[in-house]
């Protein structure tokens, strides 16, 4: 019979930390427990790898699933939750989530490290960009990050009101700005000792952090059957409602990692309108704007790389033209 469990963990508010049961004890508890389920969060890693470690059955359910198959209980509480997990594990309703290795963890950690320190510098410049025009001192609508700092500091030599408030901001932008070339820096290094990621980059438009990026999102290639699963996983694929007569295909779904997406799409657009080497898939896209517009060609672009990306990844080639003929 399949059995459900509630507990509580003793609170760590008090300082001090729960003793761990004995050895024995642990054999007992793990003798009665067929498989352990859960549904995936911010921990989910840690708790999945140490109850592997300790010898149990172990999933990650999707919770998106989870949280739909939970919502159909009249009451909402840890046991009648227990309860919900216990049966959604049992029926084998759910979907499981691959769990990133260390490594996958440690570059998504890099690439989010850096992406915040750029938009945290970003901000800062758009704040002294603000307090500027109160004063009737308006910017250049483009300045580059490393000359930001020398184009405003003249500009409020001469007002001291103006320098006391706005050179704290320039003092810690510029602290922020020298990390995130740090940073920067260390994508690139990392990218360029990477093979499966120089052979991404053979790919017009797909830079070191697209690559980066998605060979830390998908981490094990094995994991999809089909490349063009991948592109679905990663919502680029078109969002579809159909019921009856009615059949509304919608605008991509945009599921999974946004940054993902996110960076592919970015990899696109520099192919159809920055690179200037042609090729079959930026002639594809061209073609595609002309009848579609510009965001559905980006889009089907995108598409189509996270497609040939993980192809190459499986494969062990790098980017031929020939191999990006047909349709997205």
């Amino acid at each position: 019979a399949i059995q459900h469990w509630a507990g509580k963990a003793q609170s760590l508010s008090s300082g001090r930390w729960p003793k761990r049961a004995p050895g024995a004890a642990q054999k007992r508890v793990r003798s009665t427990i067929e498989r352990v389920g859960f549904e995936a969060g911010a921990m989910s890693q840690h708790l999945f790898f140490g109850l592997q470690s300790a010898g149990f059955d172990v999933v990650c359910m999707e919770a998106r699933q989870v949280s739909a198959a939970l919502y159909a209980m009249r009451n909402k509480t840890d046991k009648t939750d227990a309860k919900g997990i216990t049966q959604i594990l049992r029926t084998g309703w759910f979907s499981p989530v691959h769990m990133k290795s260390r490594e996958a963890h440690g570059l998504r950690a890099l690439l989010s490290t850096r992406k915040a320190l750029l938009k945290k510098t970003m901000d800062m410049a758009n704040e002294v960009r603000g307090l500027l025009k109160i004063f009737g001192v308006r910017l250049p609508r483009t300045v580059k990050h490393g000359s930001f700092d020398g184009l405003v500091r003249p500009m409020i030599e001469m007002d001291d009101v103006l320098a006391h408030a706005v050179i704290p901001l320039l003092d810690a932008r510029v602290v922020l700005f020298q990390h995130y070339l740090e940073l920067d820096r260390r994508v690139k290094r990392a990218a360029s000792q990477d093979e499966v990621c120089m052979r991404m980059m053979t790919v017009p438009g797909v830079g070191p952090i697209a690559a980066l990026t998605f060979k830390a999102a998908v981490d094990d290639p094995s994991r999809f059957e089909r490349s063009r699963t991948v592109a679905a996983h990663f919502g680029l694929t078109p969002r579809r409602f159909q019921s009856r007569e009615h059949d509304n295909p919608g605008r991509i779904s945009k599921a999974g990692d946004r940054d993902v997406w996110a960076t592919l799409y970015a990899a696109a657009n520099a192919l159809l309108m920055r690179t200037m080497a042609g090729s079959q898939i930026k002639s594809w896209g061209m073609r595609l704007m002309r009848t579609k517009g510009l965001r559905r060609a980006v889009a089907a672009v995108a598409r189509k790389l996270a497609v040939l990306l993980h192809r190459m990844w499986i494969d062990g080639s790098e980017f031929r033209q020939e191999q990006v003929g047909g349709t997205a």
